[in-house]
């Protein structure tokens, strides 16, 4: 079983994907980083030269790829739930939890990271908090349908973050992941 981690730009799942992997001593993989590595481009360039469903139809090939993977902890691209298939792989091979922030904690992050030109092409082309907004308000009830549960992250240190989700799924009994949680969050 692995864990996935959903949600907006900038809401945290790559560090807390590492931190969570690390802390249960299983795998880290983000995906945007492994769609770039095997197509050696950057989302960008891949999106200006191809379009947005060229992208979505690599991102559903490297998500069936690094799914049949097991005990992973799998960052994902934003959009990756716009596709059916990709939200019933991942529920078939794992637990989707919804990284969500606001739209002004987002917005603040993404100002903040130095790879968001090259690694988060715009969405839209409007100003980017209205971009954000609009995109969230198309997504959120997607985001609601895959999860299996949601953590908030703003203002939260990523070990204040990682707690609940470790709690989450102790609380959720999940036999697979038992072993895994018994032995490395005592």
């Amino acid at each position: 079983m692995n864990i996935y981690l959903t949600g907006y730009r900038c809401t945290g799942k790559t560090s807390l994907g590492k931190k969570l992997a690390e802390s249960m001593g299983i795998h880290f993989i983000d995906a945007d980083v492994y769609l770039t590595d095997k197509y050696n481009t950057t989302i960008s360039d891949m999106v200006s030269s191809h379009g947005w469903d060229y992208f979505r139809e690599k991102e559903g090939t490297i998500l069936k790829e690094i799914s049949s993977l097991e005990n992973h902890v799998i960052a994902t691209g934003g959009g990756v739930i716009l596709r059916k298939e990709n939200v019933t792989l991942m529920k078939e091979t794992g637990i989707v939890i919804w990284l969500r922030a606001t739209p002004e904690t987002i917005k603040k992050r993404i100002v903040q990271d130095e790879t968001t030109e090259e690694s988060r092409p715009s969405l839209t082309s409007r100003g980017l908090l209205d971009e954000i907004e609009e995109t969230l308000n198309q997504r959120s009830p997607i985001y609601e349908e895959s999860m299996n549960f949601a953590i908030d992250t703003d203002s939260m240190a990523i070990s204040t973050l990682h707690s609940m989700i470790v709690k989450q799924l102790k609380d959720r009994n999940l036999p697979c992941l038992e072993a895994t949680l018994e032995k490395h969050l005592k």
